[in-house]
């Protein structure tokens, strides 16, 4: 299990979904954009709890390890979700203008085409 810091609430749920919380929200500030996320969560009152993370630039979350010995809450479908969309911002076409690159050729085409 790991304590999730976001904003002023501190939250536990799996090591798994943490991690990957914390993969995606770089990867979404990377790639300039944002996301929302539903993960079920221990709240600090020992509740089960579904908080939904805004996920972005500048999010500010923390992940770090926890002793506890409680069983994770059943993230399946967000670990599935921001696998999938991690996947797909790795493969997101980056335009480059270094030499040899795609994005070269085309900047050093462009004049010709106007």
């Amino acid at each position: 299990m790991m304590h999730l810091t976001f904003a002023d609430k501190n939250l536990m749920t799996g090591d798994v979904v943490a991690d990957l919380l914390m993969e995606y929200t770089a990867a979404l500030a990377t790639d300039g954009s944002a996301d929302t996320v539903k993960v079920r969560c221990i709240g600090a009152d020992g509740a089960d709890v579904t908080a939904t993370f805004v996920l972005g630039e500048g999010t500010p979350l923390m992940a770090e390890t926890s002793p506890s010995t409680q069983s994770e809450p059943d993230n399946s479908t967000a670990i599935t979700y921001m696998r999938d969309r991690l996947e797909h911002l790795s493969y997101v076409p980056r335009v480059t203008t270094e030499p040899g690159s795609v994005g070269a050729d085309f900047a050093d085409h462009f004049d010709e085409m106007l």
